[in-house]
C-alpha cells in the first residue's frame, strides 16, 4: 500500500515557536448552526475584530471551500462528513502555522464536530453555536435555499429533510437573533477569559 511509504516529516519550527512570535495561542473557533443562522457574518465580524487587535487569523467559509477543496462533494451524509474531515485537516495545518482559524460550517453532526475537537487537541477548539430559529433562518434565506428545499428542488437540506444536531455544551452560545455587536462583544469576552486575547 502507498500508505506504508508515507512518513511524517517533522519541521525545525514548531507551533510553540510560531505562537511565541505571534504573541497569542493558535486554535480553531468553530461556528456551527443552520443555514442562514448568521455564522458567516459573525465569523467575518469576529475576524475583523481580532485582526484589529493584531491577532493572526484566517477564515474558512463553507461555500468558499466547496468552490475548490471540496468541489467534488455533494450533500449526502457521507459527503458532508468528508467535507468536514477535509476542513478539519486544513484547519489543523493552519493551527500548526500559529493562526487563529475561524470556520463557518453548518457541520450538522455532533460526531464530526467531536472528531475535529479531538484532532485539534485540548484547548485548541472553541465551538460557537449560533442558535437561530428555523423560521428566522427561512425568513432570511439569503441564498434562496430554503425556498428550493420546500419546493422539493433541493434534497438533504439541513433543517428541512436532514437533521441538525445542536451542540450540547458549546464553549460559546449565541442567540442568532441578537444584534451582531452584542454577539461579537460576548465572543471577545469569552476569548479573553480563555486567555486567548490580552485582557
Amino acid at each position: 500500500m502507498a500508505q506504508n511509504n508515507i512518513v511524517w516529516h517533522s519541521h525545525a519550527l514548531d507551533r510553540a515557536q510560531r505562537e511565541k512570535a505571534n504573541g497569542h495561542p493558535a486554535l480553531v473557533i468553530w461556528f456551527t448552526g443552520l443555514s442562514g443562522s448568521g455564522k458567516s457574518t459573525l465569523a467575518g465580524a469576529l475576524e475583523q475584530a481580532l485582526f484589529a487587535q493584531g491577532i493572526k487569523t484566517y477564515l474558512l467559509d463553507g461555500d468558499n471551500v466547496r468552490h475548490g477543496l471540496c468541489s467534488d462533494l455533494g450533500f449526502s451524509d457521507t459527503d458532508r462528513q468528508e467535507n468536514i474531515r477535509r476542513v478539519g485537516e486544513v484547519a489543523k495545518l493552519m493551527v500548526d502555522a500559529g493562526l487563529v482559524v475561524l470556520t463557518a460550517f453548518i457541520s450538522p453532526h455532533q460526531t464530526e464536530r467531536q472528531k475535529i475537537r479531538e484532532l485539534m487537541g485540548e484547548g485548541r477548539f472553541i465551538e460557537v453555536y449560533v442558535d437561530t430559529p428555523l423560521e428566522v433562518c427561512e425568513a432570511r434565506d439569503p441564498k434562496g435555499l430554503y425556498k428550493k428545499a420546500r419546493a422539493g428542488e433541493l434534497h438533504h437540506f439541513t433543517g428541512i429533510d436532514a437533521a441538525y444536531e445542536a451542540p450540547e455544551q458549546p464553549e460559546v452560545y449565541l442567540d442568532g437573533s441578537q444584534p451582531i455587536e452584542s454577539s461579537i462583544e460576548k465572543l471577545l469576552f469569552a476569548l479573553k477569559n480563555d486567555a486567548i486575547l490580552p485582557t
